[in-house]
């Protein structure tokens, strides 16, 4: 009597139904000529926490990567950005026995367990935010906490007398906000910048502009609004806009949403902090392929592959989307 567990099982029976060649069920991670690696049609996906234009970005990278490295590789968006789809979408991979994935973790604590089940039958990094405690081989993306002090130094910047700022993200718990948050947070002590509450919106676009709205009527003497991801910028300079508070409020963001570079272009956002999700995208896509191979050589001692964030101003805003723009087409 031999045993099988309950993520051999799922491809197995899909087999014995017709849904799925039987190759597809061997364990280890593969088919049963030793995986999508040893024949060279690797097997890969990259997992993202929500569908915002941000992950297009970096959806150019994995094209880049995938006709250059001669590999398979699925693009995957929670629709509504929640950890119960994003456990959906891994379980789904598991049970289809992909040989690796990159995957943004929405909650980190909780989705360990998860992250660890998929490790045991495929290779696992995470990329745009981490699950440190978890069995990922490597993390590749910016230094959140780094870029959150990026963030605060250009707070002060904005607004070198101070006031109560406001901070706006869609999920508190995840651990790119978590490090964002406070990097920013320590690159303001000692000014009389006052962060007066975090609110967040579930990647709810209507609710994160609502939030926005309901501490500007509030709030008359709010001096800044920061947004910690990529659509909650847009979504801040919208509120702005209908408030006639434009200059007025100063707005720091992160990530470059078209939106959000227009309005640095304008003026009316005064700093985004960029990251560089193309070679979010890229760099996943090389390293798992390497991975899978069993070149262990791709993953840096201390297991992060440090991708640089930028402040861009006024001053670079037009010199950055041009090259952003090159990178989208495939140039």
């Amino acid at each position: 009597m031999f045993k099988i567990s309950r993520h051999e099982f799922l491809p197995l029976f899909a087999a014995l139904a017709g849904l799925l060649p039987l190759a597809a069920c061997t364990p280890g991670g593969g088919s049963s000529s030793g995986g999508g690696g040893a024949s060279g049609n690797f097997r890969l996906a990259f997992v993202t926490n929500n569908p915002s234009d941000f992950w297009k970005i970096a959806e150019a990278g994995v094209n880049k990567a995938k006709a250059e490295h001669g590999v398979h590789c699925e693009m995957k968006h929670p629709a509504n950005g929640t950890a119960a789809e994003q456990k959906a979408i891994v379980e789904d991979l598991i049970a289809r026995r992909f040989d690796g994935i990159a995957i943004s973790a929405i909650a980190p604590e909780s989705q360990t367990e998860l992250i660890n089940e998929a490790c045991k039958v495929m290779k696992v990094i995470t990329q745009d935010s981490d699950a440190p405690q978890s069995n990922r081989i490597c993390y590749v993306g910016t230094n959140n906490y780094k870029a959150g002090q990026q963030a605060g130094e250009a707070l002060k910047q904005a607004i070198p007398q101070g006031g109560k700022v406001w901070l706006f993200v869609g999920r508190a718990d995840a651990q790119n906000a978590i490090d964002r948050k406070r990097g920013l947070v320590d690159a303001v002590k000692g000014s009389s910048i006052q962060i007066v509450d975090t609110r967040t919106d579930d990647t709810d676009r209507q609710r994160a502009k609502s939030n926005v709205e309901d501490v500007i009527a509030k709030n008359s003497n709010a001096a800044a609004l920061v947004g910690l991801w990529a659509y909650n910028g847009p979504a801040i300079l919208e509120a702005v806009k209908t408030a006639n508070k434009t200059g007025q409020i100063k707005i720091i963001c992160f990530d470059e949403d078209e939106p959000t570079l227009q309005g640095v272009k304008d003026g009316h956002i005064f700093a985004t902090v960029v990251q560089q999700p193309y070679q979010f995208g890229y760099e996943s896509v090389r390293i798992l392929k390497a991975l899978v191979k069993g070149d262990s050589s791709v993953v840096p001692e201390n297991k992060i592959v440090d991708v640089p964030a930028q402040v861009i101003k006024k001053e670079n805003v037009e010199a950055f989307w041009a090259n952003l723009k090159r990178l989208k087409s495939g140039g």
